[in-house]
């Protein structure tokens, strides 16, 4: 999407943490701002996914802290867009309703949709959460082991594989057309109704390339069901610390980044004391000891940031999609 990666970030922040909450964000911002009612956390997807999981726990982090009620809102469809314009639409900055959000409404929506009814200045950035890998793997057919030799074999045999992923315009299949497009070479895409979906057609030899989060593809490979060729972040993954990252793997990919990340948003109308007090409540849920296991069982990192850096991030996640969308010459209008 040069880019500043969320665990540079990290790691700046965790150099100075005593510095920069002083300097950055108001000390007195959690005593100044609390909810006097029950805060809605508005999940623009079905219960039991990732984005799901971060807000009902933010909820019950919230509810602890605040000794106010808060409480989470299933808003599916459209591609979360249908829950993420509800937040948008809102013109009361009284900080009672939060936006869980993800790179397809957040980020790859505004490019790939036609008719979208909300626009990125109707939100504000308040912090990421957690950041989770893409996995790119093979079926043990096809005898690829790693990137480079999935290369030599799309160079020697071009349009002679196809890949998987759980839909059209959605974070893995966008991590498959962006490599693609790195590398100049061809596959076919055949996209499913869904991650598992498309993990099945894997599994069965449907699809000889899949491209998916990294669960519930990892234990697959685990497994020996399915060859593991790369993680997509900069980072190698603490969950599967031999998978190599895809920029390793070859000098054209060496900028490759993608992953699913999972963050807050509020309404643009919410004043500076109430973002800065929602983003130091996640900071501080994030430096929790159990909420470190969680995290790391669920094969992400977490990444907090201010407000500026993660609408920072956002924005330059906002860009990297759309360059690969345009080149894909991919449009869609929300269902």
């Amino acid at each position: 999407m040069a880019e500043r990666t969320a665990w540079s970030r990290r790691r700046l922040l965790s150099g100075a943490a005593a510095l920069s909450t002083a300097v950055i964000l108001p000390r007195t911002s959690l005593a100044d701002w609390r909810p006097t009612e029950t805060v809605r956390l508005i999940v623009p997807a079905a219960p039991g996914g990732s984005t799901d999981v971060m807000g009902r726990l933010l909820a019950a982090h919230l509810q602890t802290a605040w000794g106010q009620s808060a409480v989470v809102e299933n808003r599916s469809g459209g591609g979360g867009t249908i829950g993420t314009a509800e937040v948008a639409r809102s013109t009361k900055g009284d900080g009672y309703t939060v936006l869980i959000g993800n790179p397809g409404p957040n980020a790859i929506a505004y490019s790939i949709f036609r008719n979208l009814a909300y626009k990125p200045d109707q939100l504000q950035a308040v912090s990421n959460m957690i950041r989770i890998p893409n996995i790119v793997s093979a079926h043990p057919s096809t005898g690829i082991k790693s990137i480079p030799e999935l290369i030599a074999y799309l160079k020697a045999n071009p349009d002679k594989l196809n890949y998987g992923s759980s839909g059209v315009g959605q974070s893995p299949h966008l991590t498959g057309a962006w490599f693609l497009q790195l590398t100049g070479l061809k596959m076919t895409h055949i996209p499913f109704r869904g991650a598992g979906p498309a993990l099945q057609g894997a599994l069965a030899g449907d699809i000889q390339i899949l491209f998916d989060n990294l669960f519930p593809s990892l234990p697959q490979v685990q497994d020996g069901k399915l060859i593991g060729l790369c993680v997509t972040t900069p980072e190698r993954s603490a969950n599967a610390p031999d998978l190599p990252t895809m920029r390793e793997t070859a000098a054209e990919l060496a900028k490759f980044d993608v992953s699913s990340w999972f963050g807050v948003f509020l309404p643009k109308a919410c004043p500076p004391e109430i973002t800065s007090a929602l983003n130091l409540q996640i900071k501080a849920m994030l430096e929790r000891d159990d909420m470190r296991k969680t995290i790391a069982g669920m094969g992400a990192r977490a990444d907090y940031g201010t407000p500026q850096q993660f609408g920072d991030f956002v924005q330059s996640e906002t860009t990297k999609f759309a360059s690969i969308i345009q080149k894909e010459g991919l449009q869609m209008d929300v269902q």
